[in-house]
């Protein structure tokens, strides 16, 4: 599996040039987008697609290959395999068949963005790029609301103001976010700010509504996540005098906008010390 620049070619490393040059096949993503870099590194090796739409399919004969003694790189457009990428059902299927998978490291967009993100990096969470359709991405973020862990999304050109929009609604317009666009291309663009400045800055800017984008999101301090605010516990303990904890707690939760889980560990607090 051999990771291959996400824009700037100088990001090739030596080992991904010499394994692709000496393999018996590539399998690449698109083959017309890899053949240009193959071609600048002089790389005449055989390849064939492996995408999306053909994987399960094509897998089976690409593990006949290997059984049969040949080797086989696996690159796709930009990056490292597998990561928002295809490439996972070969490696399954490979590791389950007794072979041996190799990984060539190189470049990977999450982590070149977190690395220079400024926020928190010794716990993250890595979601991809979010659903196509609002209503379901919307679902995506609000179970994400409380995650501690910094947030890492990739997202399209098409997208990006709509998701902005939607993270600050959602994560809360004061929440700590950069956004990363086109890393290591000509027009690589790093801005921090909170997710309202993030929003308006892109809205304004056309420009910054082209390219690649990763989005990394500051995850939600762990005392902010359990605090439970006066006006949420007069609620609650006006609730809990009529109704059992588990539907004191879901009203509750309708009322405040807070979670249900906290809610709920929070009555059984209250009744324990009632």
């Amino acid at each position: 599996m051999v990771a291959t620049p996400i824009g700037n070619l100088e990001d090739m490393t030596p080992r991904a040039i010499r394994i692709l040059s000496e393999v018996d096949l590539i399998a690449a993503e698109d083959t017309r987008h890899s053949g240009k870099l193959l071609k600048h590194f002089g790389i005449e090796a055989k390849t064939e697609a492996l995408h999306e739409h053909n994987e399960r399919s094509q897998v089976p004969r690409l593990i006949e290959i290997l059984q049969a003694g040949k080797s086989i790189a696996f690159i796709t457009d930009a990056g490292t395999p597998l990561v928002s990428d295809p490439g996972f059902h070969l490696v399954r299927s490979a590791r389950q068949a007794g072979l041996t998978v190799i990984p060539v490291p190189g470049a990977c967009a999450a982590i070149a963005a977190l690395s220079i993100a400024g926020l928190p990096s010794d716990r993250f969470v890595f979601e991809g790029f979010p659903p196509a359709k609002s209503a379901a991405r919307r679902t995506v973020f609000e179970k994400l609301r409380e995650e501690t862990r910094t947030l890492i999304f990739y997202e399209s050109p098409h997208r990006i103001l709509e998701s902005l929009k939607e993270m600050t609604e959602i994560f809360g317009p004061g929440r700590e976010a950069v956004l990363a666009r086109e890393l290591t291309k000509q027009f690589e663009t790093v801005r921090s700010g909170t997710l309202t400045e993030l929003s308006e800055w892109v809205e304004r800017d056309p420009h910054q509504q082209l390219g690649e984008f990763v989005i990394l999101i500051h995850g939600v301090p762990r005392e902010e996540r359990e605090a439970v605010d006066e006006e949420a516990e007069r609620v609650l303990r006006i609730l809990l005098e009529e109704l059992p904890v588990s539907q004191a707690a879901a009203l509750a939760a309708k009322i405040t906008g807070l979670k249900k889980n906290r809610l709920y560990e929070y009555a059984l607090n209250l009744k324990r010390d009632s």
